[in-house]
């Protein structure tokens, strides 16, 4: 049962996890080709995200440094936008298009935008389910009884909220690059030459969401896959 099972894993893992990687090795390759050409304004990541939030009526949002390599985010218990070294400081086309991006997230708080607030809702669940959940199911799959089953079919629910916030996170990513990839061009802040640039990084960027949604379903397919298995042989 544990060889097949594993095989089993192997092949509901396998082309996410490929996908996965590809997705990885597409955005760091984007935001690497594109930290090295810079905007013909020369603004940095940090003035560009002050200017779209400035423009967007978010004077009170703060904008600080973060450390890390593409650990840029917007944390909207705090109302601040953390930029990483590599955007903050950088007047590069791949840094403009980060930072506009997580001005979007901002732009979404303001506007209230549904997925956005229903993710941040999840939060916590998917912090808890993420752990919790594959811990129940291995537990309830080793033990013999009824019981046990309905013990993994409860680990399954609790880790299946990864999935759902995996599949929410889809819509406010997409919609965070739309609305950067519309004001750096209205704005003036980048050239037509450079928005080639700024959509191949946010595109690469959005690859690894998806990436992210694809291995999510697939582990709750293969925990449902073994477990309707053993509800038939009970």
């Amino acid at each position: 049962m544990y060889l097949g099972g594993y095989g089993l894993y192997i092949l509901f893992s396998l082309p996410a996890l490929l996908f996965g990687l590809w997705a990885q090795l597409k955005v760091k390759s984007a935001f690497a080709r594109y930290s090295k050409v810079g905007t013909t304004t020369g603004l940095t990541g940090a003035e560009v995200a002050r200017r779209m939030l400035d423009q967007n009526g978010l004077n009170g949002i703060n904008i600080g440094e973060t450390r890390g390599a593409l650990s840029d985010h917007y944390d909207p218990a705090s109302k601040t936008l953390r930029l990483s070294s590599g955007v903050f400081h950088s007047s590069s086309v791949a840094a403009a298009g980060v930072a506009a991006h997580e001005s979007g997230h901002a732009i979404q708080d303001l506007e209230k935008y549904s997925p956005l607030k229903i993710r941040s809702i999840m939060v916590p669940t998917v912090q808890l389910g993420s752990w919790l959940g594959p811990i129940v199911f291995m537990i309830g799959m080793f033990m013999a009884s009824q019981t046990g089953t309905t013990i993994a079919w409860i680990g399954l629910f609790l880790f299946s909220a990864t999935a759902i916030f995996a599949l929410i996170t889809l819509p406010v990513e997409i919609d965070a690059s739309n609305r950067a990839k519309a004001w750096l061009s209205d704005s003036g802040i980048i050239y037509s030459s450079e928005v080639v640039g700024i959509n191949k990084v946010l595109d690469a960027a959005a690859l690894t969401y998806i990436a992210g949604a694809v291995q999510a379903i697939t582990t709750v397919l293969y925990y449902a896959f073994l477990l309707t298995g053993r509800s038939r042989r009970d």
